[in-house]
């Protein structure tokens, strides 16, 4: 269900020491998050139409359709098919769809050196996204995320998609850390933010300069920019937290 790629020792030994991060486990989505997916999809498009001489102005059309990778894949094939009757063959659009954009996903240096960050403070870093799983693993590879966080969970593979609780349940199960205490950042108000608020976790919504649009009883606890900006807020928090609990007369966990 979930790609290991590093050893999650050193969380897991404070564990096992009691000696327990207020924060343990970030989960983090992929597209539009880790990853600029529309920037990519969008060069995929403008790839396709100029390689089946398309007007190029159909660009915003495919991509209003695309719905920022939000609209059922079957839906959109079957307008591209029915736009493109007689000129591209089905064969070709559903090529582009299996693809979306993955082979266009540039490195993410943003990302990476919040992760980088996260990792060198302790955290477990899993990320957590919809999609297929041969398309999200190009992606993640590509952006060069693959060395730097300790997993990743992909809803074809686990069965269930965002904000089901149980893919969050796999990420933190397969790293063999806790659920109580970790945070997701995401840019999905329904996906990510609902996600978590559904399991009472923290989150940070990346609002990638767009207005909220979730539902009024559903709220990020913080709100921010970029995924760097995000992941800085909760190591920071993180680290208030941990202050306060090492303090004079806090009280620590007992073996």
């Amino acid at each position: 269900m979930v790609r290991t790629v590093l050893d999650a020792g050193r969380p897991a030994e404070l564990l096992a020491r009691g000696v327990l991060p207020v924060v343990p486990l970030l989960m983090v989505d992929l597209d539009n998050t880790l990853v600029d997916r529309d920037a990519a999809f969008a060069e995929a498009v403008t790839a396709f139409l100029a390689g089946h001489d398309l007007p190029g102005a159909d660009l915003a059309w495919v991509m209003t359709l695309d719905a920022g990778g939000y609209a059922s894949r079957d839906d959109v094939a079957a307008a591209m098919a029915d736009r493109y009757r007689g000129l591209v063959s089905a064969g070709a659009v559903h090529a582009l769809l299996d693809k979306g954009g993955a082979d266009h996903v540039v490195p993410a240096e943003l990302s990476r050196g919040a992760l980088r960050r996260a990792v060198a403070c302790g955290w477990a870093c899993v990320i957590v996204t919809n999609g297929r799983v041969a398309q999200q693993e190009t992606k993640i590879r590509r952006a060069g995320l693959d060395l730097l966080v300790q997993g990743w969970v992909i809803s074809e593979a686990v069965g269930c998609k965002k904000p089901a609780p149980t893919i969050f349940q796999a990420a933190a199960g397969e790293v063999g850390m806790p659920l109580d205490g970790a945070w997701v950042v995401g840019d999905s108000p329904h996906a990510d933010i609902a996600g978590a608020q559904s399991l009472g976790l923290g989150s940070v919504w990346v609002s990638n300069g767009k207005p909220w649009t979730g539902a009024a009883s559903c709220r990020p606890t913080h709100v921010a920019a970029d995924v760097a900006t995000a992941i800085d807020y909760v190591i920071s928090t993180a680290s208030t937290a941990n202050a306060a609990s090492a303090a004079p007369g806090a009280v620590r966990r007992q073996d």
